[in-house]
């Protein structure tokens, strides 16, 4: 798999073009695994941007807060090693944030689920 892979990188060296090189050839850059394992990690925010429709109720506080805690820690690692990962840097504080804002909704669910008991 490693040869084929390879090979297509290459072959596309020969069609970057030149204003493009240093990106390419970045040691973050789209021939590393520093690229596209936080590529795919937008996933986590697409997710996380679709629990923004669910009902307070129904979000796990265990599951938004490991996300907004593992989105600041890898935000902070990311800038710490070599190459500083700016695509990874971006991705986790997007993670951290759509976790911290879950965690919020579910607070403001259950101070309001409070006082309505509170009332009664």
């Amino acid at each position: 798999m490693a040869a084929i892979y390879r090979a297509m990188i290459r072959r596309a060296d020969k069609l970057v073009p030149p204003r493009f090189q240093p990106f390419w050839n970045h040691p973050a850059g789209p021939k590393t695994v520093f690229f596209w394992a936080p590529c795919f990690k937008w996933g986590l925010v697409i997710a996380g941007l679709g629990d923004l429709t669910r009902p307070a109720e129904k979000l796990s506080a265990s599951q938004s807060g490991a996300l907004a805690a593992t989105g600041l820690i890898w935000s902070r690692y990311s800038l710490v090693i070599y190459p500083r990962n700016w695509n990874l840097f971006s991705v986790n504080m997007f993670v951290a944030i759509t976790g911290l804002y879950q965690l919020f909704r579910i607070f403001n669910y259950e101070q309001q689920k409070a006082k309505r008991l509170k009332e009664d």
